[in-house]
């Protein structure tokens, strides 16, 4: 467990998610949700492209070694 990051429960969300409201104002909260969730997603993509790379040089590896 990490020291000193306190664990968000119930109240935190919903009063992050009410100062996020006030300040962004009702109409561009979905925007911002849907590009957090593109930005995710565009990231997980790169993680695994980088990740499944990797294991393609080291399979190229093994066989240029024997």
């Amino acid at each position: 467990m990490v020291v000193g990051l306190p664990s968000l429960g119930i109240p935190e969300l919903v009063l992050i998610l009410l100062i996020l409201l006030i300040i962004f104002g009702p109409s561009k909260i979905p925007e911002i949700a849907r590009n957090l969730g593109l930005a995710v997603k565009e990231l997980r993509n790169s993680i695994s492209g980088v990740e499944s790379n990797e294991n393609k040089q080291d399979s190229n590896n093994q066989h240029k070694n024997t």
